[in-house]
């Protein structure tokens, strides 16, 4: 064996992801996929038409590192509208190559090595591997208050026990993947006083900003001075306009935090896609696309929550997002990631295992749906599901 294919991997307790391989089963076995969290109906005609009148304009060279200063100035009146802080688009707002490569930046540009980052679990798979990458270490706090299955909301003594004069960050996510649980104003007032006098960073992941039901309130990190003096606020353009595949996304913070942010980025990916910003620069003129998010996802997952009634599936609460997590333990006794292969084999329809969204697979029966589909699509799973 050559010395090259005895490389020591970066990354070794990483193989692929689990949305890769359960969208690969579900083609293999014609299975609705409910697992990997994209939507399956198309964007706006006038998004893709925004795109085309971009590129036809000659917008198809490189743009400012930082992005196309109209989108920024779009996102920032965005923000300020909806949450009520300034962000400066010249130092304060940057342009991302989707939420992931966001994460990363903002955890590569504060983390050295032997530095703690607080990640509450369950969270998403990227979020470990990052810090690990960045030489830190990953200090995991569960979510839940009283060890109650389904209960996902924070447990701030938890996370205070977990501070150490080692701990460098935080990493939050709210509206919640993979639980669909959503921040309410007192979680992130008493994270606020809680790390007052502390000089730990926020990194917020607020790509389901824009999904939130039943008439709450998206907590952004922004909405409270004492976290957006320290925070990274990332949010997702695929998310909110249903085109998971373009890849763009932005942070914004504090100047001093987005100067050493911006650092990285120029390195690792330099710049975003160029007539894609200037399309979604002109399409955010209009507000209501994501004005009108929250009743659209609603109604996906009443329809879908409806359909799932009928079933020994117990649903967990879904506050926001497009994910609803059930227990199945009322129909099998399997292990999460084995139900989930069953269910996907010989049931018909993939769901993703929330054990893979905990360091140490913990397991307690529950799996998870994405209703980010065409209701024929949420039809026809329901049809299998009721098999159950």
């Amino acid at each position: 064996m050559n010395a090259i294919a005895q490389l020591t991997s970066r990354l070794p307790k990483v193989g692929t992801t689990i949305f890769t391989v359960m969208s690969a089963l579900a083609q293999e076995h014609g299975a609705v996929n409910l697992g990997q969290g994209f939507p399956d109906f198309d964007c706006d005609p006038r998004l893709l038409d925004a795109v085309n009148a971009a590129m036809r304009a000659g917008h198809n060279q490189y743009p400012p590192m930082a992005g196309v200063p109209a989108l920024r100035e779009a996102i920032a009146t965005k923000i300020q509208t909806l949450y009520g802080r300034t962000y400066d688009p010249g130092s304060e707002i940057t342009v991302t190559a989707g939420a992931t490569q966001a994460i990363l930046t903002a955890i590569l540009a504060v983390v050295h090595p032997g530095d703690e980052v607080i990640v509450l679990e369950p969270c998403y798979d990227s979020y470990e591997p990052n810090i690990e990458l960045a030489g830190g270490k990953a200090v995991f706090v569960p979510l839940g208050r009283c060890g109650q299955v389904g209960d996902f909301r924070p447990d701030i003594e938890r996370i205070a026990a977990a501070i150490t004069p080692r701990t460098r960050a935080l990493i939050l996510n709210t509206p919640h993947n993979p639980s669909a649980t959503v921040w309410a104003a007192e979680d992130m007032q008493a994270l606020a006083e809680l790390l007052r006098p502390t000089p730990i960073v926020v990194i917020s992941d607020e790509v389901y900003e824009h999904m939130v039901f039943d008439g709450r309130q998206h907590e952004s990190v922004a909405r409270h001075p004492g976290l957006a003096e320290r925070s990274f606020i990332v949010s997702s353009f695929g998310k909110t306009y249903h085109v998971t595949g373009w890849k763009v996304g932005y942070v914004v913070a504090p100047a001093p935090l987005m100067a050493e942010f911006r650092k990285v980025h120029q390195f690792n990916v330099f710049t975003v896609n160029t007539p894609m910003q200037h399309a979604l620069a002109a399409y955010m003129a209009d507000p209501a696309p994501y004005l009108e998010l929250p009743a659209f996802y609603q109604r996906k997952r009443d329809l879908f929550r409806d359909g799932l009634a009928g079933t020994r599936l117990r649903l967990l609460p879904s506050e926001g997002s497009y994910f609803q997590c059930v227990d199945y333990s009322a129909v099998s006794d399997l292990a999460e990631p084995a139900f989930c292969r069953w269910l996907t084999t010989e049931v018909g329809v993939a769901a993703i295992p929330l054990s893979v969204f905990y360091h140490d697979g913990t397991d307690r029966k529950l799996a998870r749906f994405c209703f980010a589909k065409r209701d024929d699509t949420l039809q026809q799973a329901l049809e299998r599901l009721a098999k159950l």
